[in-house]
């Protein structure tokens, strides 16, 4: 499903260049459950935008799914993005004039696809939020902000799924209640699922847990 080859990724900061990732190469199988682990500032976030084709590399090669990312335009990721990969972000980028349903709604639409309200309702009511359709984000708590993230990711049966820090603002019940419907959904969908995480209880429901340290990976159990 997902191969990376020789990935380095170098930004600018305060005038200098700092090397965010260095010479990352790994290789994720269909249906697997990994967890990014490694201390704030290691460069977790940054791979898994590069593996959803969020930002380009500063060298190295991805392919997802059979695509060579890394050689798309922007266009054509965009394309590749919502047909092929559901990403869930740590501070929920729901957008706040839109109720949950209509959040949950936006992908299907965007694809055309005719019943997208009633897949929307149907999403919702399987993260228990059937009752709360029709609220706004500023509405909702955080937990809830979430689930409908989690739903809208889900929305059109990705077989990617990416999450960063999805319980990074949460508390541990909610928290438990995230991954839950994250790894149900990689068990029911048979979806990849690459989760980013900083919490070793986290990592540790994952099949296997990739580690980074300073840019680069460190262990692969």
């Amino acid at each position: 499903m997902i191969s990376v080859r020789a990935l380095s990724m170098r930004l600018s900061s305060g005038g200098r260049a700092v090397d965010v990732l260095t010479d990352v190469s790994l290789e994720v199988p269909a249906g697997q459950f990994v967890a990014i682990a490694g201390p704030s500032g290691s460069g977790k976030s940054t791979l898994l935008g590069l593996i959803a084709g969020l930002d380009q590399p500063t060298a190295g090669r991805i392919e997802v799914a059979g695509v060579v990312i890394t050689d798309l335009d922007e266009d054509a990721l965009a394309r590749f993005r919502a047909d092929h990969v559901g990403y869930v972000f740590q501070s929920f980028h729901l957008i706040p004039t839109l109720t949950a349903l209509e959040n949950v709604a936006v992908p299907l639409e965007l694809a055309g696809a005719p019943d997208a309200a009633a897949r929307a309702t149907a999403l919702l009511g399987e993260v228990g939020l059937a009752e709360r359709a029709h609220h706004y984000p500023v509405q909702l708590s955080g937990g809830e902000q979430q689930r409908v993230a989690v739903a809208r990711a889900l929305a059109r049966r990705p077989p990617l799924l990416l999450a960063d820090e999805p319980t990074g603002n949460l508390d541990s019940a909610t928290g438990k209640q995230i991954i839950e419907l994250l790894v149900g959904a990689n068990r029911r969908l048979g979806s990849t699922l690459v989760l980013v995480t900083h919490d070793a209880a986290l990592a540790a429901h994952a099949d296997r847990v990739i580690t980074l340290h300073d840019g680069r990976i460190v262990s692969d159990e």
